[in-house]
């Protein structure tokens, strides 16, 4: 009966996992799309312009998460469903209220800063509300077990970029044209998650919110945003650099690797739920789990990897037009850095399922202080391969940060339950 129970135990956990993969493969198709348009209709430089837009809203999207759907994914995955919708009706308000403020500094700062630069982040700044919004409902359907929604919304969203592209493409083919392509498109999403959950978001509840969930969600903002806002000051900082066109190649070869960006995502999206249904079921294989996780995506990656760089040269060109004659030689380096990430995800969900978020905030930083410096500190010496190289060394040695907080984190866990039991 035990065995029986387990084996129904992993293979709904398997599906679970599936449908995080599908719908993560279907979200990153849609970016990979967007990005390839980009880079084969306007060329290294005018993608470089697009990555910076890029790169910008990847902070707001990670400071939405660190208010809304992290603290929803710990504290309300696996709950009923009275206590799911509650906590959904808030989470997604708090995000249309983030996107709505973001989106004003954005077009603020787009009218500062002028001409097509300015253009890409006002476009930027007129979607950033929705795409949040369209986001978050992706959380929230994982957190009650629901991947399959997730998929069919993310589904929607490609289907509706398509004629969007289109249009872009034959009228305008700007960046600002296929930013407010992609954004617009993710609107329909945002609105068919309305549908698909009979929930509508109340901003009106964004305070009450983030006052009840700010133990983990300040430390999970500082965490998310050093994560991405690394990522931020180092493509500026390679732009003022090496040029704006050092940005497209870098992003150019990280687009190559989108399929272990989308694996990245994809189990983000259902791993800390998981793995907090290990640690409550089966403790004693908890970090096992985030070990096998950690070394799966690793192993994926390399192996990706070193098949793109036995991609023929005219294949190349032809995927990313004028763009991948510098990707391509940044694609070792990438895959590196890739691959150590990739590994660190599985300490990074070990830390979010135990709650630990004073530890993984402690490793986050210093991953985030070693990625920029070592980034930009290659950038001066050799331009974008130099900081290709240097984040593939500041990822790959912070690997040890990640998993000795886990050991720690864990073993206080550990501690703490069994004085817990003592007093009870």
């Amino acid at each position: 009966m035990r065995s029986l129970l387990r084996s129904q135990a992993v293979r709904a956990m398997a599906g679970r996992l599936s449908w995080g993969l599908g719908d993560q493969a279907v979200s990153s198709i849609t970016n990979f799309v967007v990005g390839l348009y980009v880079a084969r209709s306007l060329g290294t430089f005018a993608f470089g312009m697009f990555s910076l837009a890029w790169v910008s809203y990847g902070v707001v999207l990670n400071l939405s998460r660190g208010l809304t759907t992290d603290p929803l994914m710990v504290r309300f995955s696996g709950v009923s469903t009275e206590s799911w919708r509650a906590a959904t009706k808030r989470a997604t308000g708090t995000a249309l209220t983030v996107g709505v403020v973001s989106g004003l500094i954005s077009v603020a700062a787009g009218l500062v800063v002028g001409d097509s630069t300015g253009g890409a982040f006002i476009a930027l700044g007129l979607v950033i509300p929705t795409l949040l919004l369209q986001d978050a409902w992706r959380f929230t359907f994982f957190a009650a077990g629901h991947g399959k929604k997730a998929f069919l919304n993310d589904v929607v969203w490609g289907i509706a970029l398509i004629p969007a592209l289109f249009i872009a493409h034959h009228t305008s083919d700007t960046v600002v044209a296929f930013i407010l392509a992609w954004g617009l498109s993710g609107a329909v999403a945002a609105a068919f998650g309305c549908l698909q959950s009979g929930v509508r978001p109340d901003p009106r509840g964004t305070l009450e919110w983030i006052k009840a969930h700010r133990d983990l969600g300040t430390r999970y903002v500082i965490e998310n945003v050093s994560n991405s806002g690394s990522s931020q000051l180092r493509m500026y900082g390679l732009g003022a650099i090496a040029g704006i066109a050092s940005v497209g190649a870098v992003r150019g070869a990280e687009l190559l690797l989108g399929p272990f960006f989308a694996l990245l995502m994809g189990l983000s999206l259902v791993t800390v739920a998981e793995s907090a249904r290990v640690l409550q079921r089966a403790p004693h294989r908890f970090r096992k789990f985030c070990a096998v996780l950690g070394a799966g995506q690793a192993a994926a990656a390399l192996l990706w990897g070193l098949a793109l760089l036995l991609v023929p040269h005219d294949a190349g060109r032809f995927v990313l037009g004028d763009v991948w004659d510098p990707a391509s030689k940044l694609i070792l380096p990438v895959t590196i850095g890739i691959a150590a990430a990739g590994f660190n995800t599985g300490a990074a969900a070990g830390l979010r399922a135990l709650g630990a978020a004073k530890r993984s905030l402690r490793a986050q930083l210093i991953n985030s202080a070693g990625y920029v410096g070592f980034g930009l500190i290659g950038a001066f010496l050799a331009g974008a391969s130099g900081s290709a190289w240097g984040v593939a060394l500041a990822i790959t040695s912070g690997s040890a940060v990640w998993w000795l907080q886990l050991h720690i984190a864990f073993k206080e866990h550990l501690t703490s339950e069994k004085e817990e039991m003592r007093t009870s």
